[in-house]
């Protein structure tokens, strides 16, 4: 577009009145009770990596004793294992012409220093939902199934997750996509629209349920939630937060338009189980500051733009972000990307499956 004589006069109010859009008001999972401090990573270790060991339940020996019988009692066992868990580190920078100044009467790096908290909140939203799509996509390739009944107890030797499509508890395997099981049944009303929730929740559990859950969901199961009349009507605070509950506040709601895994394809899961919602613990996910040498640096080119010069700014800051109950079997050689925390391939799990904190749960 030509700028005549007039306008140019004009441009520099113009540009003047710029303002800073709004970042989207959300409840991030990183802001959530889901994320906790683990006092037992130790980032002071050389390597991209480090672990931490934890007591496993004792294996008891409960003997009965005789007042005939010399024989010597059975000893318990007591045993550890190890997590590996990865550092992460990521930078993000700026670069700014030196006498543009002069034409926009606009410092640059004011911008940027006024929303580096929300990048660095945005990265770890990311590094954490990745965390959460990873542990599923590990649990669904595990074994040749996963949990389907309340009889058979919780198999180590499978998958720590509920397919509505498949074989069990829910009735035959889903053969076609019209048979295909959502999470909330609109064919039944009241509060049984919500019976397949429970059943995985009591089937993966047992009687080790906890008082509450974190549900994350996306915004169009909030919409099957509310179409069944299950959402409560007053709000649950925790900390500086709000969060929309069902069941009296049993299930905590947290959304997430992230994709959180089409696990149709997974050789262990029925093929119309397309959309995953994940039930999480209080404190499943580790999150770990790690301090960044030079953390935030200036580089200046005094002679670049025939001497009008450039400045760059580069921020740096580095995190662990790891889930309880799994050790990191991805690369270990570099900082990880966020597909690394979402191959299946990254984690392991080392905890007894009683005690993990992130269920996912595969429906239509």
């Amino acid at each position: 577009m030509a700028i005549t004589a007039q306008d140019f006069q004009n441009i520099e109010l113009a540009i003047a009145a710029y303002v800073d859009e709004a970042y989207t008001e959300e409840k991030r999972i990183t802001t959530s009770g889901i994320v906790t401090t683990d006092d037992r990573i130790d980032v002071s270790k050389e390597s991209y990596i480090g672990q931490l060991r934890a007591y496993n339940p004792i294996s008891a020996n409960i003997n009965t004793p005789s007042l005939t019988n010399a024989a010597d009692g059975a000893f318990s066992d007591i045993s550890t294992h190890v997590s590996t868990f990865i550092k992460s580190a990521r930078s993000v920078g700026f670069d700014q012409v030196n006498l543009q100044e002069l034409i926009s009467q606009q410092d640059g790096f004011e911008k940027v220093a006024r929303d580096m908290a929300e990048l660095k909140a945005q990265d770890r939203q990311k590094a954490v939902m990745g965390v959460l799509r990873g542990v599923a996509a590990a649990e669904a390739a595990v074994g040749s199934q996963g949990i389907n009944s309340f009889n058979d107890g919780v198999d180590p030797a499978n998958g720590f997750y509920v397919d509505l499509n498949a074989d069990g508890e829910f009735g035959a395997a889903a053969a076609n996509a019209g048979e295909g099981r959502k999470l909330v049944d609109s064919s039944i009303s009241g509060a049984a629209a919500g019976e397949r929730l429970f059943r995985s929740v009591g089937m993966a559990y047992q009687d080790y349920e906890d008082d509450y859950f974190y549900l994350i969901t996306s915004p169009e199961m909030l919409a099957d939630f509310r179409g069944a009349n299950l959402v409560d009507e007053d709000p649950i605070e925790d900390g500086n937060l709000m969060f929309q509950t069902i069941y009296g506040g049993k299930f905590r709601l947290l959304l997430s338009r992230t994709n959180q895994g089409d696990r149709g394809g997974d050789t262990n899961v029925n093929e119309f189980s397309k959309k995953t919602t994940l039930i999480v613990r209080e404190g499943a996910i580790s999150f770990t500051d790690i301090e960044a040498p030079n953390p935030v640096e200036l580089d200046r080119n005094a002679s670049s733009y025939l001497g009008g010069g450039n400045t760059e700014m580069w921020h740096r800051w580095s995190h662990v972000v790891h889930p309880a109950g799994y050790d990191w079997s991805g690369a270990t050689n570099r900082f990880p990307e966020y597909s690394d925390y979402e191959a299946a391939a990254s984690w392991n799990r080392t905890s007894d499956v009683l005690n993990l904190g992130i269920l996912p749960i595969f429906h239509s």
